[in-house]
């Protein structure tokens, strides 16, 4: 709802002292970040001058004085980047309160805080206690949490604000959560390269996701378009600013790939916060997995499955499947419980007796996995024998296995596992070593290797992380669950993903809440419901593919049906026609095929006549204004519109709804189908 002339005016006079007071701060702050520089640099060189003339309590003490300064800094540096990443654009919304006691406070939101000579606050973060009312209530009664206790009253007014260039262009009052005005014209702009900033838009029911510091770990199940991945990353900034000591260094994104990576790396930046750590979870395996050169990528490995290159997909299945857990279980509890030492042997005089050993194998190191225990028990040897010194760890460590019936070799392990009883799925000899005879470990098998060494060697364990945010939860199995716990121990997780988005072929979840069991501490399962990215016109669409009639869609129509090209007689020029036809309209173009294979083959048949741009699991960076893409490269990206490539001889199949929904769902205004 528009307002009066009068408050217009009003507001007009606001942003201006607001703009003048944060050109003040800004100049101020940017004196003080200089000179502090130029301070801190002469201090240390004071301190390394003098440095012989400290005894050691000094010493400690100049160094503690040195990281103090150097911390406020910091903090200082980044305060001054926030606020002159504010100036264009100083607020996007207010609220009135009054309390319980009848005090009227208006609070103008922001990025960051800002304060007066008087330190009072004439802007406040988006992320503090009291801004939460903006998005989880309408006019009318209210309350919020803040560390001091609950603190009730009324919501009297929500305002929203248009400024650019430093100018207000626009107000809006609303009684509603946010104003579907504002709302709309978010959604109906076109999509930029990377993902930007929701602090303006955020929902009630996102914002319960982003502000939840009641439970250790999230688990949210998010329709195709409900904004998932920007709730994920708008809840680290709120973790940031809320946990102390947290810092971007201590939280980790898994994401699907490096394109995705990319794609998010503006969000965290763009809030004043520095982009947290990121990884694929096959990076990990690259890292943990030294026995082999290389390890397949989750991407070629459902390629595999939907370009029918799989030979053996029963054996896959298996290989992905909850059972195999409990059969590795019992593997490792049999493999160690067989392992001993054979043979004593003697080193430099000293006679190491094997009955020692195995009573240090079986009962004393048992708390370690079992090369651990080796490890121990050969440190023990030289620390008894050798007062202490370690210079004959390597010798001992290659006598304790040659006197002993069992190796430190992976590889053999795996194929060992492969070879017994409690593999159970028929595997030939020839045939396992085929399989893992090669530089490059399969997916499937990664996994596997993985877990296994991770119970014989140790995890590799990550203190230093404290919060884990997994996006597109629905494509990891259980088992990379278990071994992602055993790494990030005292992690507290954020898990989104949504179940109708999976694309491994071989695993399945009936709810993203089967997780929860996996999880220590408080665990709390939340839904997203509704969908911002694609018109009702699309959404209709792709509810078809799944049988879905649950999802609850925002943006206005568009009235753009979704075309179907069936019997196309002149290929080439229709697919130049439409890319041509919807590059002219939109900021970005996808043209999403089923595999790699076709979507090279599209690529070399039209490349000569329009510019596009061809993606895989490899590309780190591109442009979205045109491009080809495999379906399962797609995920977690949004377009303004899109052409799905249907070939008759590589159709979607019945289980292959899913993909071609994952497809489908990338596109925002308009929808073209070759079928």
């Amino acid at each position: 709802m528009a307002i009066s002339e009068v408050e217009y005016l009003k507001e007009k006079k606001i942003l201006n002292k607001v703009e003048n007071l944060l050109d003040s701060r800004v100049e101020e702050l940017g004196k003080e970040v200089l000179e502090g520089e130029e301070d801190l640099i002469e201090f240390k060189k004071m301190m390394w001058e003098n440095a012989n003339n400290f005894d050691d309590a000094e010493t400690s003490q100049v160094k503690n004085m040195t990281s103090l300064e150097e911390d406020k800094m910091i903090q200082k540096q980044k305060y001054f980047k926030r606020l002159k990443g504010i100036q264009e654009k100083p607020y996007f919304a207010s609220i009135v309160f009054k309390d319980e006691d009848g005090s009227l406070f208006n609070i103008y939101m922001a990025l960051t805080y800002l304060k007066d000579d008087n330190s009072n606050n004439i802007l406040y973060d988006w992320r503090s206690p009291i801004c939460s009312l903006f998005y989880d209530y309408e006019v009318g009664p209210c309350s919020y949490s803040a560390p001091g206790g609950i603190y009730s009253g009324e919501l009297k007014r929500k305002r929203q604000y248009k400024i650019e260039n430093r100018e207000l262009v626009g107000v809006f009052d609303n009684s509603l959560n946010i104003d579907d005005e504002v709302l709309q014209e978010v959604l109906s702009r076109e999509s930029s390269e990377k993902m930007k900033n929701v602090v303006n838009t955020i929902q009630q029911e996102q914002n319960k996701v982003i502000r939840n510091l009641e439970d250790n770990h999230l688990i949210v199940q998010g329709i195709a378009g409900s904004g998932k991945t920007t709730v994920a990353l708008h809840r680290i900034a709120f973790l940031l600013y809320r946990i102390k000591n947290l810092s971007s260094n201590h939280v980790l994104i898994f994401s699907p790939n490096h394109i995705f990576t990319e794609y998010i790396s503006d969000v965290l930046p763009s809030l004043g916060e520095t982009n947290t750590l990121q990884t694929t979870f096959a990076d990990y395996l690259e890292t943990f997995i030294t026995e082999y050169k290389k390890v397949e990528s989750f991407t070629d490995f459902v390629s595999r499955y939907y370009s029918y290159k799989e030979k053996n997909p029963e054996l896959v299945e298996y290989k992905q499947s909850d059972k195999i857990i409990d059969d590795m279980d019992a593997f490792v509890e049999s493999y160690i419980s067989n392992c001993q030492f054979i043979s004593s042997f003697k080193e430099d005089k000293h006679l190491i007796n094997k009955d020692d050993l195995n009573e240090m194998l079986q009962e004393k190191y048992n708390r370690f996995p079992l090369f651990e225990r080796v490890n121990e028990i050969c440190e023990r040897i030289c620390s008894n024998n050798y007062k202490g010194s370690l210079k004959k760890k390597k010798i001992y460590l290659k006598l304790l296995y040659e006197n002993s019936n069992f190796k430190h070799d992976m590889k053999e392990i795996l194929k060992e596992f492969y070879k017994s009883e409690y593999f159970r799925f028929p595997y030939s000899e020839i045939d396992i070593k085929k399989d893992l005879n090669k530089d490059t470990l399969a997916y499937e098998d990664s996994l596997i290797l993985a877990y296994l060494k991770g119970c014989l060697e140790g995890f590799l364990y990550e203190g230093v992380i404290k919060q884990v945010i997994i996006d597109e939860a629905q494509d990891y199995n259980r088992l990379q669950y278990i071994i992602i716990n055993h790494i990030f121990k005292k992690a507290d997780f954020t898990i989104l993903g949504d179940i109708n988005q999976n694309i491994n072929p071989y695993y399945h979840y009936e709810s993203l809440e089967d997780l929860s069991n996996l999880f220590k501490g408080d665990v709390k399962y939340l839904e997203l419901l509704k969908t911002y990215r694609s018109s009702p016109e699309i959404i209709d669409y792709t509810n078809k593919i799944l049988n879905l009639n649950h999802v609850n869609a925002i943006r206005k129509s568009s009235n753009k049906p979704v075309i179907i090209r069936k019997g196309v007689e002149d290929l080439k020029t229709r697919i130049i026609e439409d890319i041509n036809y919807l590059v002219s309209t939109y900021k970005s173009m996808a043209f999403i095929t089923k595999d790699n294979k076709e979507a090279e083959e599209i690529y070399q048949l039209i490349k000569d006549d329009v510019k596009i741009s061809l993606v895989d699991q490899d590309t780190k960076s591109f442009y979205k204004e045109c491009i080809i893409i495999p379906a399962y490269v797609s995920k977690g990206l949004e377009f303004d519109s899109v052409i799905i490539y249907n070939n008759r001889k590589n159709s979607y199949r019945k289980n292959e709804r899913n993909l071609l929904y994952v497809a489908c769902t990338r596109c925002q205004h308009e929808l073209i189908i070759y079928n």
